[in-house]
């Protein structure tokens, strides 16, 4: 079965989401927003909302466990990309967001 991640949003409200600076446009070939990320260290960065407690990425629009969508999704990082449907760091992070087995949608 699989898992539909606009019915979850699991992984953008419990992770944090960092990855490396020039993936945003701090660099001219970055893609995400600089005014979506903070500053974790020399040569990270991570989006707004996800180094704070709720977690919540600042681009993430709608009810967790509900209807989900990303509003930069084409622009997302690797870090978001790399996320699947039904992987471990998936499964994690549904759990830890109190999403059970029987909120999985078949897609």
């Amino acid at each position: 079965m699989s898992l539909d991640c606009q019915s979850c949003g699991a992984c953008c409200s419990v992770f944090r989401v960092s990855f490396y600076w020039s993936e945003s446009t701090l660099h001219p070939q970055g893609r995400v927003p600089r005014e979506l990320v903070t500053p974790v260290s020399p040569h990270h960065v991570a989006m707004n909302g996800t180094l704070q407690s709720p977690v919540r990425c600042v681009c993430l629009e709608g009810e967790v466990g509900q209807s989900v969508s990303c509003n930069i999704y084409p622009l997302r990082s690797t870090t978001c990309r790399e996320c699947e449907a039904g992987s471990e760091q998936c499964l994690r992070a549904r759990e830890l967001a109190g999403l059970t087995a029987d909120t999985r949608v078949a897609v």
